[in-house]
């Protein structure tokens, strides 16, 4: 306090002719139209940029929320897509209908892609239904399978582990191959099992098979890169391009098969 007044009574001349000047302007302003309206304009274009400023800082600061409602929004209209699939076409009131599949919202927290069985850790667990063996996809495709859960988490076996075997098929044709990793560039998965008859074409689209109670039909994967005939077997070896890049992910979706319980059911009496 006072080193305050120690300045204030250092550069009292100073300030004193400050306060004079600024009484002098704004006399002026106020007694003249013109200088009025030109401070007014000036006034305005200087907050008008500190409130574009501010608005943009909060806008980015923003983005992780918009980004989380759009991935919330996505995962609801996805969940209407795969279930709208499983009903009839003179079906209509859709909001009586008790959905097969199940969508939940997760965020990957842990990725690794570099190991030959890699794995994958989300934020949901029990607590949110969270259980063994679901589908985990993104906006651009598969992700993986729900391997473990606990109450807060769960942890995805990749579709960049060798062990992992999912059902996929050409989305031309419908002829269906067994999908797996060779362990080699997280890029590229492996579908084998392909007649030898299929038409192939690079470029064409792999999808889901919907022959497994985990994923629905017709979920991405990836293109056909290349392709060779196993002479030996008479089956094609597909090179396929992932439409995700498993080294960058962050929103994901959780997909329960509600039926899955029932289906297994029946297989293990028919054994």
């Amino acid at each position: 306090m006072q080193q305050i007044v120690n300045f204030i009574l250092k550069n009292k001349a100073f300030l004193f002719f400050l306060l004079l000047l600024c009484v002098s302007v704004g006399l002026t302003i106020q007694s003249h139209s013109y200088h009025k309206s030109k401070f007014i304009n000036s006034a305005n274009s200087i907050t008008g940029s500190v409130y574009n400023a501010s608005n943009s800082v909060s806008s980015y600061f923003g983005l992780k929320a918009e980004n989380e409602k759009l991935h919330e929004e996505n995962t609801r209209l996805r969940s209407l897509l795969y279930n709208q699939k499983e009903v009839s076409e003179v079906f209509i009131d859709s909001t009586s209908f008790d959905t097969k599949y199940k969508f939940t919202t997760a965020k990957i927290i842990k990725n690794s892609y570099s190991l030959q069985n890699n794995y994958l850790t989300i934020n949901k667990g029990q607590r949110d239904s969270i259980k063994e063996d679901l589908g985990v996809i993104s906006s651009k495709g598969i992700i993986g399978i729900i391997d473990n859960s606990n109450s807060r988490f769960a942890t995805v076996i990749s579709i960049l582990n060798t062990t992992n075997k999912i059902s996929a098929q050409l989305k031309k044709t419908n002829q269906f191959g067994t999908l797996s990793w060779n362990g080699e560039s997280p890029h590229f998965v492996q579908l084998t099992d392909i007649q030898k008859n299929a038409k192939l074409v690079k470029g064409d689209t792999i999808v889901t098979s919907g022959r497994s109670s985990i994923f629905p039909k017709g979920i991405l994967v990836g293109t056909i890169e290349t392709f060779k005939l196993d002479v030996t077997q008479n089956f094609f070896e597909i090179e396929v391009q992932l439409f995700n890049d498993m080294t960058n992910l962050e929103h994901v979706s959780v997909i329960e098969n509600k039926d899955k319980p029932l289906i297994e059911a029946l297989s293990k009496s028919n054994e």
